[in-house]
């Protein structure tokens, strides 16, 4: 395994800059935004695609500093009932493959999506619980007329290119669980797999090494990211884990995302690198940073310390398996 960090972190940085701060770090990869949400800071998919010469001196600048790309992320919902904001998200996403598959990346992390609850609705809706009965048809709805219709197009897309998709879990679309992203795969292609990320897991009740091991037994563990998340035991007692305040209200949310290691101690992270060590996982563990209470700086120095130490311990057999 190696380590690397989901590069949006450092979007005030020029795309050089930020090699050479990773570089610098001694990590080994980088995954580069390439759309969606969290934007395109370092690589514009389109410029590259249209100028041999613009790909190569990218490539170049990732090459030159010993590191490697270990995905390309557009984080977007191409299901979003907003047809402008599907279309771009869309266009962001097939862009990426057909980028990822010119510069031998084999992996592009997107989310599942969520659509609205009809044809006329305006926002994306995500189904919580079965009851009133109209919640289930929704879901019926959503999953045959729009999910699995968009996500075999695309893998049969993907699979022309030479690519697959690493689906990241995450409440507020339809994949955020393991039943879920299985079912995805299932009924859509086996060019669909997941971006594991932890952090998602936690505050719903889910332990990650089964997931781990779950998905690897189906053949779809392509990715893995970083992050972490603190449970306020008080505020999850007085209201539950279904906490739609601000990420910055900290004091009085249920749970906020922290770097690795603040949120859960290094016990439990022994126990998730070993279990990707057992599966035969050998891609890369990529950092992502969304700590409100820490600077990027800060927050990327500390994961990234805390991670080397675990593998350089797990190498050596200081790491027992669960």
């Amino acid at each position: 395994m190696k380590l690397g960090v989901f590069t949006v972190l450092f979007a005030q940085k020029t795309l050089e800059e930020m090699l050479d701060h990773v570089a610098a770090s001694g990590l080994q990869a980088v995954e580069i935004g390439t759309g969606g949400y969290p934007g395109k800071p370092h690589c514009d998919p389109v410029a590259l695609l249209e100028d041999e010469l613009k790909l190569q001196q990218f490539k170049h600048a990732v090459e030159s500093r010993g590191l490697e790309i270990s995905a390309l992320s557009c984080h977007g919902n191409p299901l979003h009932p907003n047809k402008e904001i599907a279309r771009q998200h869309h266009l962001d996403f097939q862009n990426s493959v057909r980028l990822a598959s010119k510069l031998g990346v084999k992996t592009v992390i997107t989310f599942s999506g969520c659509p609205g609850e009809s044809e006329h609705s305006l926002n994306p809706s995500w189904v919580t619980c079965p009851w009133p009965e109209d919640f289930l048809k929704v879901i019926e709805w959503q999953w045959k007329e729009k999910v699995i219709p968009y996500w075999k197009e695309q893998d049969a897309f993907i699979k022309e290119h030479g690519v697959r998709v690493a689906i990241e879990p995450h409440p507020g679309f339809v994949v955020y669980n393991t039943e879920t992203m299985l079912r995805l795969r299932k009924e859509c292609g086996d060019s669909i797999g997941v971006n594991f990320d932890p952090s998602h897991l936690f505050w719903q009740n889910m332990d990650p090494i089964v997931g781990i091991k779950e998905l690897a037994k189906a053949g779809a563990l392509y990715h893995f990211h970083a992050k972490d998340t603190g449970i306020d035991n008080q505020n999850t007692a007085s209201n539950g884990v279904l906490d739609t305040k601000s990420y910055r209200d900290e004091i009085n949310r249920s749970w906020v995302f922290r770097t690795i290691g603040y949120g859960h101690g290094e016990e439990t992270w022994k126990q998730i690198i070993s279990a990707l060590q057992l599966v035969g996982y050998e891609g890369v563990i990529s950092i992502e940073h969304e700590d409100s209470l820490m600077s990027v700086d800060e927050g990327f120095m500390k994961a990234s310390t805390f991670l080397k130490n675990l593998i350089i311990k797990e190498r050596i057999g200081e790491i027992w398996w669960a």
